[in-house]
């Protein structure tokens, strides 16, 4: 069947794939622990023996996350003498957080009842 000039047999871009970046964003802050060490950021910088303090996280944890984070280029280090300083790499990030709270506050908090992701218990009975 011949084809139309300009229509190509190539699939079209699926919304999946346009959404990539979007959902690996989320997915890197999906974390409990990396989110918490987001928002401490948010307020400054803050060093690994600062982070373990605030989060009661063991060292291992939070450089773990630490690393996933700086390669999701979500923060940076900056090291200063044997220390290294973390911070957010973008301002954008504290908007971010400010639009969540502002969803939850607008939802009455509605997707911690979600039962795929909420923080609901399950019922018995």
């Amino acid at each position: 069947m011949p084809m139309k000039s300009g229509v190509t047999n190539e699939p079209a871009s699926r919304p999946r794939d346009e959404l990539a970046s979007a959902v690996a964003l989320f997915h890197s802050l999906s974390d409990p622990t990396r989110l918490a060490i987001t928002r401490h950021l948010a307020s400054g910088e803050a060093r690994v023996v600062d982070l373990t303090r605030e989060l009661g996280l063991p060292q291992s944890t939070v450089s773990s996350h630490l690393a996933c984070l700086r390669e999701c280029g979500l923060i940076v280090g900056r090291p200063a003498g044997r220390q290294m300083f973390y911070a957010l790499k973008a301002a954008e990030l504290i908007d971010l957080f400010a639009a969540a709270e502002s969803l939850l506050a607008a939802t009455g908090n509605a997707v911690a009842l979600c039962p795929n992701y909420g923080t609901a218990t399950k019922r018995t009975p």
